[in-house]
């Protein structure tokens, strides 16, 4: 019997890689995909990406996704209470499991594996400990397409912020940073790749600096 699986879904690349991985092993059926994102700014947090195009990336991908809306800001009563819901919500879906995208981050795991005690439902991280200079290469050389939303530039220099997420990027990102951006350094979106019916044609636009957090807007191209 397969495992229904939901992913949470950020828009960036490790959701998209840990997606491919599951779509290839028969034991799991990831039905849909699911991302919370910021209800004032209707973007996905931290990634900034606007809801109207994390909505054609989904159905690029041929997934259903659900948004789950957070207020901002968001108390941590009120992120246990939202997401408290969502659950109860897959639990009368009889969800298998939840996947995620994390890479190495003990305490972030630890959160996600202790939110779903107790409720049946699994968390699943198919991509737990990959080494993060293999996965960014391989990422590439599989043809999948990101660009850099966002980036901590207190981290790395603002100027990464609407880059392609290239082999030329990862030799010029710093020594110190992860070439996944596991610590934080940058987010991203991906707009083709292995698990895309069909490519998505973007547009990189505006820049915007808050607290030192730089976004640069995507959007589909006219």
């Amino acid at each position: 019997m397969t495992k229904k699986v939901w992913l949470s879904w950020s828009s960036g690349k490790d959701s998209a890689w840990a997606l491919w991985q599951m779509q290839q092993d028969p034991s799991l059926d990831v039905e849909r995909l699911f991302c919370t994102i910021n209800q004032q700014h209707e973007r996905v947090a931290m990634h900034g990406v606007r809801v109207a195009l994390l909505q054609q990336q989904a159905k690029a991908l041929g997934l259903p996704i659900t948004i789950i809306d957070l207020p901002d800001p968001c108390t941590n009563d009120d992120y246990q209470r939202i997401m408290g819901e969502f659950v109860e919500h897959a639990q009368q879906h009889k969800v298998d499991a939840f996947a995620f995208g994390d890479l190495f981050l003990e305490s972030v795991r630890d959160y996600r594996v202790a939110q779903l005690s107790g409720t049946g439902i699994e968390a699943l991280f198919p991509l737990w400990l990959t080494p993060t200079a293999e996965l960014s290469l391989r990422l590439i050389d599989q043809g999948v397409k990101t660009v850099l939303t966002c980036v901590d530039s207190k981290q790395i220099d603002a100027s990464f912020s609407g880059a392609l997420y290239d082999k030329k990027l990862l030799d010029s990102l710093p020594e110190e940073c992860d070439p996944c951006g596991e610590n934080g350094e940058f987010h991203t979106f991906v707009f083709d790749g292995p698990m895309f019916n069909a490519p998505l044609s973007i547009q990189v636009g505006e820049q915007v600096n808050r607290d030192g957090f730089v976004f640069t807007d995507v959007t589909l191209a006219k």
